[in-house]
């Protein structure tokens, strides 16, 4: 079996485009759309196969857009695993304001899952006979999955030793983490309602982030504070990386390809801190790419080179 696993329920097709300007009532001219496979562990599958990594991205899905998905998997060279759906796998649509240089974000819900389709997915990764060394657990659920359907999985590889990675929100992610993981990427947003607490300083960052680790919520931690930077909590040390200064074409995808890299990089087995370089140089990298077009690997390498930890 393949050294990382990513699984995403909720996994899509990303459709972005651009127009000069976007008014209400009448027709918004668009360009020609870009349409690229979406949902956060598919992203993170995307990016470690950019950078050499040995990984396979599992995701339920169905209908023409499962069929599209799964075409532009193969397009992009990652291996993927589909368990099939009754539904019509979800769709999301962006679209870039030329004149304002900012950008619109459309995300629908998703199909919903019967019990037998998401407990299949549980089932595929339970007869897996060589466990992954790393599962990247990334996105929301769609409806009809329970909220602790991460903390079942949690559970359920625990025994094998595999280092599990998550990436969520809400529910999902509170529940998860009380089974304990190996990494776990908050945004501010998410750190903040985990803690209960405001975090308006980069002191209150840090001490929220070491207490996730500290009550053994995960081994590492790693916030990420959009145009503030991102921080590093683990037994290891505390760290802060400042943003890298960036001309942003899209933010789509900054986030996943922040764990796609930074799990890359462990699984060769460098230091975390080092790690995390690659992680926010991934993540900035991103940053270049219109729609979900995510990092390329010659940027992330060079600006690796220009991540500062404080």
């Amino acid at each position: 079996m393949t050294d990382i696993l990513t699984l995403t329920m909720n996994p899509s097709v990303d459709v972005s485009t651009s127009t000069e300007r976007v008014e209400p009532t009448h027709k918004v001219r668009c360009g020609v759309p870009q349409f690229h496979p979406g949902g956060g562990g598919v992203n993170v599958a995307r990016v470690l196969h950019r950078l050499g990594g040995d990984c396979a991205a599992l995701y339920p899905a169905g209908g023409a857009n499962g069929v599209l998905l799964k075409r532009l998997l193969d397009d992009e060279g990652v291996s993927s695993i589909c368990v099939p759906i009754a539904g019509e796998t979800r769709e999301s649509f962006s679209v870039r304001e030329l004149s304002k240089k900012q950008e619109f974000r459309f995300v629908l819900p998703g199909p919903e899952l019967a019990p037998l389709e998401w407990q299949n997915c549980l089932d595929r990764i339970a007869g897996i006979e060589s466990p992954p060394r790393y599962l990247v657990l990334s996105g929301g659920l769609p409806p009809g999955v329970p909220v602790d359907f991460y903390a079942r999985l949690i559970r359920l590889v625990r025994p094998f030793g595999v280092k599990v990675v998550l990436d969520s929100s809400g529910l999902p992610l509170a529940t998860a983490l009380e089974e304990g993981v190996y990494l776990v990427k908050p945004s501010l947003r998410e750190l903040r309602d985990l803690c209960g607490q405001a975090l308006e300083t980069e002191v209150q960052w840090r001490a929220a982030a070491e207490q996730l680790v500290s009550r053994g919520s995960a081994q590492i931690v790693v916030p990420s504070m959009g145009a503030a930077g991102a921080l590093l909590a683990s037994s290891e040390g505390c760290f802060f990386a400042p943003a890298l200064p960036m001309d942003v074409v899209s933010a789509i995808g900054a986030g996943d390809s922040f764990v796609g890299a930074m799990v890359w990089a462990l699984s060769r087995g460098l230091a975390t801190s080092e790690a995390f370089r690659y992680g926010v140089a991934a993540g900035s990298a991103a940053l270049l790419s219109e729609g979900t077009g995510l990092g390329k690997s010659e940027d992330i390498v060079r600006l690796h080179n220009a991540v500062t930890l404080i």
